[in-house]
């Protein structure tokens, strides 16, 4: 069985001048970054349908984005593949003081339990140390300076507003963040009533920034509802497709009200209801 280091090899070969692979050659930083992002939402995929038969080779997949980007940096003298291990692994016992008190991986586990919700405030102590050990002018430093601009709409404008919660700039409950998503929905339907075309696509983020506030107060991530969403309605249209190339039926003649009902023929089999017709 090959190991890390068989991995780290062929990556060398891969990008050797001479004898490499042309297109492994010419990447740079940037032109990898798609890929990687392609490679974590396959194994993100991979775990939603369950499917550990192929969740390997997605980690696979995804590992090698971080040998690629360890072997650019070696050549060119920045770090090593072991500067990122030893990186990761430093910092991950920094952010246990509670199973790591002295700083030693291998010291024996004989430390109190803490609680989840003490591990949590522990952890944002220690990162917002990090932050400002981080920082050039710790005096202008903000809390929301490490959310990564890169990342989806949804996942930063979650992480953005808990973020703000940290200092209490929070609503108390649910139902007050749903009061505003009703308040930015008639925005909305104002904006409409104006066809004012910025202010459509400005209201309709504000309504998007409320909702993914909705959903962090219920305890839900919303890159991964939005993904289930989309899942389903994909499948539940492949079943109208499906069902009208069982009638011979093109679905260009098809009245939205035929679709619909279709839909709620697939809504039904979902939940193992009977078919009113």
């Amino acid at each position: 069985m090959h190991t890390l280091d068989d991995l780290l090899f062929l990556m060398t070969r891969l990008r050797d001048p001479q004898y490499g692979c042309p297109w492994d050659i010419k990447q740079t930083y940037a032109t990898i970054v798609p890929y990687t992002l392609e490679e974590a939402y396959e194994v993100a995929d991979a775990i939603e349908r369950s499917d550990f038969e192929h969740l390997q080779g997605e980690l696979g997949d995804l590992l090698f984005q971080v040998v690629y980007y360890s072997q650019l940096a070696r050549e060119e003298g920045r770090f090593e593949f072991a500067g990122v291990i030893d990186s990761i692994t430093r910092k991950l016992i920094r952010r246990h003081p509670h199973v790591f008190p002295t700083g030693d991986l291998y010291a024996p586990l004989d430390v109190p339990r803490l609680s989840e919700e003490q591990v949590k405030v522990r952890w944002d102590e220690i990162k917002a140390q990090e932050r400002a050990e981080k920082s050039a002018a710790p005096e202008q430093l903000s809390l929301l300076d490490d959310v990564p601009v890169a990342l989806p709409a949804l996942s930063r404008a979650a992480k953005l507003q808990k973020r703000a919660a940290q200092v209490g700039f929070d609503w108390p409950a649910a139902l007050p963040v749903l009061d505003k998503v009703r308040e930015e929905l008639d925005e909305v339907l104002e904006a409409m009533a104006d066809n004012d075309s910025v202010a459509i696509h400005d209201e309709i983020g504000d309504l998007l920034f409320s909702v993914v506030n909705l959903a962090r107060h219920l305890k839900v991530d919303p890159e991964t509802a939005l993904r289930g969403a989309n899942a389903k309605f994909d499948r539940r249209f492949r079943f109208i497709e499906q069902a009208l190339r069982d009638t011979l039926r093109p679905i260009e003649d098809c009245t939205l009200e035929d679709l619909d009902a279709l839909w709620g023929e697939a809504k039904r089999q979902e939940k193992n209801l009977p078919s009113c017709g």
